[in-house]
């Protein structure tokens, strides 16, 4: 899946994670800011990774501000940048859930 422009999901809310997902072309590079990424750095960018990589997407750049989000959150909002970035918003993968 391509990426077509650049999108956003997300708030800088307490418990939330604001991610921006533009093309990128040597895989998937996260640029992670969070509070907490010594403890779970490598957990969040986890589930970024793998949720696009279940959504068919092999190449983006990631701007990830979290903020104490669960994993379920960053999963949704990951999911979410996605689909508005590849504009597939009226389709969606159900199976990646």
């Amino acid at each position: 899946m391509e990426i077509n422009e650049t999108a956003i999901a997300g708030t800088l809310e307490s418990s939330d994670i604001q991610i921006m997902i533009s093309n990128g072309a040597k895989g998937i590079e996260i640029d992670l800011t969070s509070d907490v990424e010594k403890q779970f750095g490598t957990q969040i960018k986890n589930v970024i990774t793998t949720t696009l990589n279940n959504l068919g997407i092999e190449n983006a750049a990631v701007k990830a501000v979290d903020k104490g989000a669960l994993d379920c959150v960053i999963k949704a909002r990951t999911i979410a940048a996605a689909q508005r970035a590849t504009k597939t918003t009226d389709e969606p993968a159900w199976e990646v859930l």
